[in-house]
């Protein structure tokens, strides 16, 4: 039977409100904390602003995911009716695009989808069956009423004392230490 250990993964303070969560989130950022995250039960406008988050790439990789498609269907389709099986009905020519048009459409709707969706799950790391945070009670209620910034210990300004003591000046209603299990 092996024991596991345990270590300290970072700090979470838990805010009572979105504007505070908000205004603490401004701090930290401008405080120059890099290794951090903030936690709500529901979505907080211009948050990402707040936290000083860079714009997504997950738009370009739709647009590339559905430009691929498009010009793979083109392409299958120039390939199949112009040179592997090329059949001339009503007069028409061996390559006709207009009529392949509905087709790339289709294709290209549904690349973007699935560009949209296996880049959202990659840039968000999911699915995540573990992460350090589950193990703190008070973080259960961030699906409820309760909104949260994780600071990870990893953080080149970490320090316990000084970031409690920020965390408490930026509004936290509680702090905690979180920790994480090593194998």
């Amino acid at each position: 039977m092996s024991e596991t250990s345990t270590r300290a993964w970072g700090m979470l303070a838990e805010f009572d409100s979105a504007y505070g969560v908000y205004h603490a989130c401004e701090k930290v950022r401008d405080a120059g904390f890099s290794k951090w995250d903030a936690h709500t039960p529901f979505p907080v406008h211009n948050l990402d602003k707040a936290m000083g988050l860079k714009a997504s790439k997950l738009p370009w990789l739709v647009l590339v995911c559905g430009l691929s498609g498009a010009v793979g269907a083109m392409a299958l389709q120039w390939w199949v009716h112009a040179v592997r099986y090329p059949l001339v009905f009503a007069g028409k020519p061996l390559f006709s695009w207009q009529a392949f048009v509905p087709v790339c459409f289709e294709v290209m709707v549904l690349f973007s989808a699935f560009g949209a969706v296996l880049g959202m799950f990659h840039m968000n790391r999911l699915p995540q069956l573990y992460h350090p945070l589950f193990n703190s009670t008070n973080f259960e209620r961030v699906t409820d009423d309760r909104f949260f910034i994780s600071i990870e210990i990893e953080d080149p300004r970490f320090d316990a004392d000084e970031t409690a003591a920020f965390l408490r000046a930026c509004g936290a209603v509680s702090i905690e230490m979180v920790e994480e299990e090593e194998e």
